[in-house]
């Protein structure tokens, strides 16, 4: 993470995508879901990708978070090309460097928050305790209540709090507030926003609401598989300033 003061430019790029290509299918049922996508990102930093559904948001962040291969392209991860990873070397890239939040909470309903952070920092090399990352995230006195005694709101921040306890050092969240109101949506938003800032977790949201664009430090605009615009925001806005 940059020191404090420190511009973006001056960090180091976590991510360098060239040309990155993907395309489902062939001949006539071909879907090209990225159609040759170029970008950095510098480590720590907050990126909005933003966009309607279809646009191939969903597919960069399967691509960067190992989860899928690209057709054509590359995506560099600090100097390493993952397009080059077989199954194997992306599984070991997926435990130790990535966190994922998705729309859906993923709890298990028998177990309590604590023991739901747990799983990871159980499998992880230098954990969090489950406890720390809950606190991270608002909830130190929810520890031990089940996922039927949390609210949307609260479900989700202990996903965020499983998927930080690793000590990720990219979080990749896709529709982190989509089954949420907007004033649930907002403390899942200040809690994603907390983490970027306290631990430099280089963090992606995607999100069709471009309200939630203004948090971050860059945004990228997507249609048709390409990136359409990109911004930068001189001056991040806190999440407790939005409203949908």
């Amino acid at each position: 993470m940059a020191a404090p003061g420190e511009s973006s430019a001056a960090r180091r790029d976590v991510y360098r995508v060239e040309q990155l290509t993907k395309v489902y299918g062939s001949g006539d049922n071909a879907v090209h879901a990225l159609r040759g996508v170029d970008f950095t990102v510098a480590e720590g930093a907050m990126l909005v990708l933003l966009g309607p559904s279809g646009s191939g948001k969903s597919t960069l962040l399967n691509i960067l978070g190992g989860l899928d291969h690209a057709s054509a392209g590359h995506a560099w991860f600090h100097d390493r090309d993952l397009t080059t990873f077989g199954d194997d070397a992306l599984t070991e890239y997926r435990r130790r460097s990535i966190g994922f939040v998705f729309q859906f909470y993923n709890l298990v309903a028998s177990l309590t928050a604590r023991e739901n952070v747990a799983l990871i920092t159980e499998i992880a090399q230098a954990p969090m305790d489950p406890a720390e990352a809950l606190a991270l995230v608002g909830l130190e006195s929810r520890l031990d209540h089940f996922p039927a005694e949390l609210s949307g709101g609260e479900q989700q921040r202990v996903a965020i709090a499983r998927a930080i306890a690793k000590r990720p050092q990219v979080l990749l969240c896709d529709e982190p507030t989509g089954a949420l109101d907007s004033e649930t949506g907002t403390l899942v938003l200040a809690a994603l926003d907390q983490v970027n800032r306290e631990l430099g977790t280089t963090t992606f949201i995607i999100t069709h609401n471009a309200v939630i664009a203004d948090i971050a430090d860059e945004v990228l605009m997507f249609g048709d598989g390409r990136i359409t615009g990109r911004r930068h925001n001189a001056v991040r806005k806190a999440p407790g300033g939005l409203s949908w």
